[in-house]
Parts: structure tokens; C-alpha cells; sequence
């Protein structure tokens, strides 16, 4: 093999070092991926999942195969048909994967385990970080310097510096890569200074502290996206400090990745269960550090806009609630929000108010629109405040008119007691506001139904004889005075004085006994 068919298989074999350690982190995360899957039962989804394991597998043989030497380099291949064969038969498993696990993605059903979806996505980020560490190769032999002397190797330098400059630096034609604000915590200051170079040549915005309680105040001052915490240091050694961290609801989002040169399965385990997202071994692989990075903060971005869209629902949900609120009782709006669809009830026994503005039809002709409107609210408003003091129920307003009651959609043995206090308020609070509204008033005493009509604007409303006679009493009443029926009157046990008993016939209901309050 000739000087140039070495350094063309040296070249190879560099770039195959670069991609191995990602390429097993992810087939790592597809094994993970078929467990899962199996583990659930998930058996539609499983031959996607093992056709992506395969194939994990597949570039992984591959690479493996270039770093012993095996794949075999024919010298009479230019370097362009080096690349491309390299490019094409590196790709094909990674199309593969890319391919099988967005199926699976997109097959998986909305209640399916976060930790699935996520080692999915791993995968995927893993995936697309190789394709473009692939379409990065560039096998380029610089030509021998004149004083070379023709049997001296020449130095492969910017042959690796070409194939995994990605590698070594950020490139403006990489892939993009998500960059955050991250804490770097280590007690050794060239580990923090080389980290802190590394991370700022990729993007990212980087702090760092030199010891667990430096650590601590820089956390007070500002917000971060990541965290990278050597495990050993002197006053607050890695775990303590992680332990602080997840203590604290401020704090506990933060994703932390321990940096360590402890090689023990035990360090590793305890960081993990004490809320760790990821640990890396001193010395770390760049490659493997800066792929952690960027999956440990999509992570982050994706929780965070999770957090974001509960905060708008949950927002969304208590505007709507208070929307509802203000048109319908409460109780009918905690009925609606636990799925009842049809919200109807028979109330044994209930007191129907109706009120209505004597002159208000001529009053108004002779009034601009926003003074008769402001007027109204005025009055209204003051008696809706009324209505929730006395536990009376609103209904609606037409036009000038009120109807409310009580003993709806909560029974109410004294219905008619407090009714008729409410009639009482609502009258002396009329005056005060406007001269000129007087109140006619009508209340009725008897079995209603109840219930939520509408779709898309609803309304809560009541109906029955009782809400007849009630009408029919207000309409017969005098200015500023309330009329009931005996069947009210009856309940108030003499509480109210009265004028004497007054035979009516009233339409739809025949003769009843009133009584006008005084």
C-alpha cells in the first residue's frame, strides 16, 4: 500500500474514532427503547423498534470495522470516491434509524411514558448529530512541503483537523445545535477554564464556580438552563450540592450532569438516583460531552414548554371558570367541569322573585342610550351584590325587569324568609341609588325545575307554574311595594306585616289569596 493509501485509511479510521463513542450511546438508548417497549406490551410498535436496533447495530459493526483496520481502501480510488462511498454506506443505517424511530414516534399514543418519548427522541438527536458528522468527512491530502523529503511520513494533522472539525469546534455549516446558560461547577480551575473555552466556543453562555457554596450564590443571581458539578470537591462535595439543588422547587428543574474521575458503579448510581440527568467519567470525550449537552437541554426546552402550555391551560381554564362564574351558579360550574352533559333538576320547593321598573318604557324614549344603560348597571349591579349576600341566585335580566330565587340549585328550607328579606333590601337600596327607578315586585313560593340550556352560550334558568304566578304577581303589583302569594306568605310565619288578604284571579294559575308586604 502506498504513502497516499495509508494516509487515506489513517484519515478513515480518525473520523471512525469521532463517531464511535455517539454511535454506542445511542444503540445504548434503543436497547432501552425496545425494553420499554416490550416491557409494555406495545407489540405494533415492536418491529419498527428491533428494525431500528438492527440497524444501531449495523453502523456500529461498521464503525467498528474501521477502527480495526478491516474496511479495506482500494488504491486506485480517488479520495472523492472515498468519501462518497464512505457517505453512502455510513448513511444507510442512520437513514434507517431516522426513518423507523419517527414512525414509531408518531405511532405512540398521547398518555405514553415521558422516559419512552424521550429516549426516542435521544435516538433521533444522536442520529441526526452522526449524519451530520458523516456529511462532514472530507478526506483531503495536502500535497508534501518542497524540503519533505519523499519517504517521510507526512503528518496526518489537517487531514484529521478536516475530517472531525465538527468535533473540535463549532462549524457554521454543522448542524445547529441548541446553546443554553449553563453553570460550571469544579473545584480545579483548568478544568473549569478548559470546559468554560469549550462551552463558549459552541454557543453557550457559561458561569462558573469553584466550589459548592460559590455555587450556591451564583444560583441566587441567576437563572441557568444546565448545570455541569464535578462529584469531588473540598467544602460541599457534588452530591451534597445536588441534594440542595433538588431540594429546592426553584432550583429543581435545573438538569445537572456530574463531571467525575470516580469510576465506581456506585458514585454513578447514587447520582442518578439523587436527580442527576447524566454522568460523565474524567477525562470526558468532547464529542460524548457535547451530545449530553445538547440532549440534556432540548430535555430542558421541552419541559419547559410543557410547563409553559400547563400554565396557559391553566390559565385559559380559570378565565374560563370565571367567564362561567359570572353567568352561572357555582355549583353548575363545578358540575360542568366534572362532565355532566345534561344539567336538570326538580326542586320540591323554591321562591321565584320577579321585579320589574314601573315607567321605564317612557323614561328611556326620553334618554340618550348610555345614560339609560349607565343607570341600569348602577341599579343592577347594586342588587347582584345584594343577591350574593343573601345566597339568592340570579337568573337573568330582561330588559328592565329581574328575576331571581331561591332554594336553586341548592335547597333552601327557608326560601321564602330569604327572598323576601332580599325584596326588601333590593327596594330600600333602589331608592338610594335612582329616584325615578320604583319597583314593582312579585314572589311565589312552589315546586320548579331547574337547569343549564345552550351550547356554545349557556344559560341557567327555571321554569314551571311557580315562575308563572311570580310574573303574573309582579305585574299585578303596586310601585315600590312586594306582593306574594299565600303560599310565600304562609311561610314567613308573621314575620312581614301585611295588608289584608286579597282574592286575584290570576291567568293560567285561577283565583289565588295575595298579600301586599308593607
Amino acid at each position: 500500500m502506498g504513502r497516499e493509501d495509508t494516509k487515506w485509511g489513517n484519515a478513515i479510521q480518525t473520523a471512525a474514532d469521532a463517531l464511535a463513542e455517539p454511535a454506542r450511546v445511542m444503540l445504548g438508548y434503543q436497547d432501552l427503547v425496545v425494553e420499554h417497549i416490550n416491557a409494555l406490551g406495545l407489540m405494533e410498535l415492536a418491529p419498527d423498534a428491533d428494525r431500528v436496533q438492527s440497524a444501531a447495530r449495523e453502523l456500529n459493526d461498521m464503525i467498528d470495522q474501521v477502527q480495526k483496520g478491516e474496511w479495506k481502501v482500494d488504491g486506485k480510488d480517488s479520495p472523492t470516491a472515498i468519501e462518497a462511498r464512505i457517505r453512502h454506506d455510513l448513511r444507510t443505517p442512520l437513514n434507517a434509524i431516522l426513518g423507523y424511530s419517527e414512525m414509531v414516534l408518531e405511532e405512540l399514543e398521547d398518555a405514553a411514558p415521558k422516559a419512552l418519548v424521550q429516549d426516542i427522541m435521544l435516538v433521533l438527536a444522536y442520529a441526526r448529530q452522526l449524519l451530520g458528522e458523516i456529511e462532514q468527512i472530507r478526506v483531503v491530502l495536502e500535497p508534501p512541503a518542497n524540503d519533505v523529503d519523499e519517504g517521510t511520513p507526512q503528518s496526518s494533522q489537517s487531514v484529521v483537523s478536516s475530517l472531525v472539525k465538527r468535533s473540535q469546534g463549532p462549524s457554521e455549516h454543522g448542524v445547529p445545535r441548541e446553546t443554553g446558560r449553563i453553570l460550571v461547577i469544579d473545584d480545579i480551575a483548568s478544568n473549569r477554564e478548559l470546559l468554560e473555552r469549550r462551552l463558549g466556543r459552541d454557543g453557550h453562555d457559561v458561569s462558573t464556580a469553584g466550589s459548592g457554596r460559590e455555587a450556591l450564590r451564583v444560583l441566587e443571581g441567576k437563572e441557568f438552563d444546565l448545570v455541569l458539578l464535578d462529584v469531588l470537591m473540598p467544602d460541599m462535595n457534588g452530591l451534597e450540592l445536588l441534594e440542595r439543588m433538588k431540594s429546592e422547587p426553584r432550583w429543581r428543574g435545573i438538569p445537572v450532569i456530574m463531571i467525575s474521575g470516580l469510576k465506581e458503579n456506585d458514585a454513578v448510581v447514587r447520582c442518578i438516583e439523587e436527580g442527576a440527568e447524566d454522568y460523565l467519567p474524567k477525562p470526558f470525550d468532547p464529542v460524548l460531552l457535547r451530545a449530553r449537552i445538547a440532549a440534556s437541554l432540548e430535555r430542558k426546552q421541552w419541559r419547559d414548554r410543557e410547563q409553559r402550555y400547563l400554565q396557559r391551560i391553566e390559565y385559559e381554564k380559570d378565565r374560563a371558570d370565571a367567564l362561567l362564574a359570572a353567568v352561572l351558579p357555582r355549583q353548575i360550574v363545578t358540575r360542568l367541569n366534572s362532565g355532566e352533559k345534561v344539567i336538570a333538576d326538580r326542586m320540591d320547593e323554591a321562591t321565584i322573585l320577579f321585579a320589574d321598573i314601573v315607567g321605564f318604557t317612557p323614561l328611556a324614549a326620553q334618554l340618550p342610550p348610555d345614560e339609560i344603560v349607565e343607570r341600569l348597571s348602577m341599579v343592577f349591579n347594586a342588587i347582584d351584590q345584594l343577591a350574593v349576600q343573601h345566597g339568592v341566585e340570579k337568573i337573568k335580566t330582561i330588559g328592565d325587569a329581574y328575576m331571581a330565587a331561591a332554594g336553586v340549585p341548592d335547597p333552601n328550607p327557608q326560601s321564602a324568609s330569604t327572598m323576601v328579606g332580599f325584596a326588601c333590601d333590593m327596594l330600600s337600596v333602589a331608592r338610594d341609588i335612582d329616584s325615578e327607578f320604583r319597583f314593582r315586585v312579585g314572589i311565589h313560593t312552589g315546586p320548579v325545575v331547574a337547569g343549564l340550556i345552550g351550547d356554545s352560550r349557556f344559560i341557567y334558568d327555571v321554569w314551571g307554574h311557580t315562575v308563572n304566578v311570580a310574573s303574573r304577581l309582579e305585574a299585578y303589583g303596586t310601585p315600590d311595594r312586594i306582593m306574594v302569594s299565600d303560599a310565600t306568605y304562609m311561610r314567613l310565619g308573621g314575620r312581614y306585616e301585611a295588608e289584608p288578604k286579597i282574592m286575584m284571579q290570576v291567568k293560567g294559575a285561577g283565583e289565588i289569596a295575595t298579600y301586599t308586604l308593607s
